[in-house]
């Protein structure tokens, strides 16, 4: 049986059609070092029996996959099945039904970007996901996937120009979901 980490790295890589697709090991350290409020969360959500695996195992999957290195390309076509309603685009392969799919994006528009959610549904009008790294994705279902990457953050924790260049493209192509 693989582990874990491994089946996340072969799913993505499965997602982007890349075999180059790794995890940052700092990045790792770094998440594990200083991610006392994730930890506190699963311990949360284990007391009240919401997690059945051992919170170790469940960080440690966490930390990783928030430590996966792509590129915007990588990043846009590993979030493809969601504008593609869970097929992938290179094969046809059906991943993911519709309604999961739906649910995702659903998922996506109203947590995506954690406290800064509402704000960028209301200024992009698209389902996105930020990262820790300075990266977003954007969803427009049936259409497109973008994704933007820039570093520094805002206070909110999300790539600040990123946030900025996705508002100004919904704005000038008209096209949020709004």
């Amino acid at each position: 049986m693989k582990s874990p980490k491994t089946e996340l790295l072969n799913f993505v890589r499965k997602l982007t059609n890349s075999k180059d697709i790794f995890f940052n090991e700092k990045v790792v350290a770094s998440e594990k070092k200083y991610g006392f409020v994730n930890a506190a969360h699963v311990n949360l959500m284990k007391a009240f029996k919401n997690i059945k695996n051992d919170i170790h195992v469940v960080l440690d999957l966490y930390y990783h996959m928030c430590s996966i290195e792509m590129t915007c390309e990588e990043l846009s076509k590993s979030f493809l099945i969601f504008a593609n309603d869970g097929v992938l685009p290179y094969n046809q392969e059906n991943i993911i039904s519709l309604s999961v799919s739906k649910r995702i994006n659903a998922t996506m528009q109203l947590c995506g970007l954690y406290d800064e959610a509402g704000q960028f549904a209301f200024k992009v009008g698209l389902p996105g996901k930020s990262g820790v790294g300075g990266g977003i994705v954007a969803i427009h279902p049936d259409l497109y996937c973008i994704t933007t990457w820039s570093p520094k953050l805002n206070k909110k924790g999300n790539s600040y120009l990123g946030f900025k260049v996705l508002e100004e493209f919904t704005t000038i192509t008209q096209s949020s979901i709004f």
